[in-house]
């Protein structure tokens, strides 16, 4: 959506910052090509149009968790490659052999779906073998590793198959130091070795998330696979703020206040009553809840701006709406609140509401539900 928005709330989306973003991740990581993540909708920011972006920025790799996600990019007529790895039995192998995407194979089920795939559709599957170094989800053990690359050479020698990666994936990569980073990256140089002594050829080795694009140089191998920091959202507050990281928030939410009234002293706000005023007040209504991805978690701690000035949710997040506490001043209605954005107009950040709410940023960006519009701004490339 490119239009002026309803005026409910919006989540406006910044392309430029996308795009420098892309740009600072290659900087970090300049010896590797560069995947955008854009699974989960972008993280909520919109799949198509922050993919085009991530193209235009130089990422030369689009990834997805789940084929569907894949697919759509694949029919909205996005080039180059594109890889998912989120499978079940019985998923859409054979389009997604028939549409040239990587497929992320973690035990030899899935390798035996993707070959009887490629078999039906008279075309060699690209696939992509996933070591299970030590997160413990998805990917191939050490212990079974051998059996899953002898069938996929044994498939690749009958022209079925072609074994386009090797990868894997953090567990801990967020927490500088922790001792899991350096088992990880020695099982996956040790699993890489055995695949490749065997004949193996791959085109792309990659294990490097977000955070190991920007802390670890020797994770980066050919490809670094880039998802919260390409919407200038940081890792971990352990790594630093965005700034510190050289990224940009690209995602700005806000609302307009549907009412501004006075109150009494002792009146109780929201569900529960967990607010009560203290003396006599003004509250402002903002027109988002939890139906629209507003933790409920951050009831009475969730910072918002309010006329330049900040103000918390008084009381509980309901599912269309929250009041906030204006001490007195009285916006218009329609006045603009905004939930979070990159904090340079000292506005809160996703962080911020993380903190608020006890959880991670990621979960803030994509959770906002699909009643908020996103707004797209600075979509052509400069220059």
């Amino acid at each position: 959506m490119t239009e002026t928005a309803p005026a409910r709330a919006r989540a406006e989306i910044d392309l430029a910052a996308l795009r420098a973003n892309v740009r600072a991740l290659r900087a970090q990581a300049p010896t590797a090509a560069l995947m955008a993540v854009v699974k989960s909708d972008a993280y909520g920011h919109g799949a198509l149009p922050c993919a085009r972006a991530a193209l235009d920025a130089g990422a030369t790799w689009l990834g997805t968790a789940t084929p569907e996600e894949a697919l759509a990019l694949r029919a909205a007529g996005l080039p180059g490659r594109i890889m998912c790895w989120l499978w079940t039995p019985g998923g859409p192998w054979r389009a997604a052999v028939e549409a040239d995407l990587d497929l992320g194979i973690s035990g030899v089920w899935a390798l035996r779906e993707a070959v009887e795939a490629a078999r039906a559709s008279g075309r060699t599957a690209r696939v992509q073998l996933k070591a299970d170094t030590g997160l413990g989800r998805n990917g191939c053990q050490p212990a079974d590793w051998p059996e899953l690359v002898a069938e996929a050479l044994r498939a690749e020698a009958d022209g079925l198959v072609r074994v386009t990666g090797l990868w894997s994936h953090f567990a801990c990569a967020d927490e500088p130091g922790h001792p899991s980073i350096q088992a990880q990256l020695g099982s996956f140089r040790e699993m890489l070795a055995y695949a490749e002594g065997q004949g193996v050829r791959p085109e792309v080795r990659h294990i490097a998330n977000s955070p190991a694009t920007l802390t670890l140089p020797d994770s980066h191998f050919d490809l670094v696979r880039t998802g919260i920091a390409v919407y200038g959202v940081s890792p971990s507050p352990e790594l630093g703020t965005p700034a510190d990281l050289g990224l940009r928030p690209v995602m700005t939410l806000s609302a307009s206040l549907a009412l501004v009234k006075h109150v009494p002293a002792g009146h109780g706000v929201s569900y529960g009553h967990h607010y009560v005023t203290a003396g006599d007040t003004t509250l402002g209504l903002v027109p988002v809840g939890y139906a629209d991805g507003i933790p409920r978690h951050a009831s009475g701690t969730g910072p918002v701006l309010v006329a330049g000035k900040w103000r918390t949710v008084a009381g509980r997040v309901a599912m269309d709406q929250f009041a906030v506490d204006l001490g007195g001043d009285e916006p218009p209605v329609g006045e603009r609140v905004v939930l979070f954005g990159s904090g340079d107009q000292g506005e809160p950040t996703a962080e911020d509401w993380a903190k608020a709410a006890g959880t991670i940023a990621y979960e803030i960006v994509t959770r906002i539900g699909t009643r908020v519009p996103r707004v797209y701004v600075n979509t052509e490339q400069a220059g």
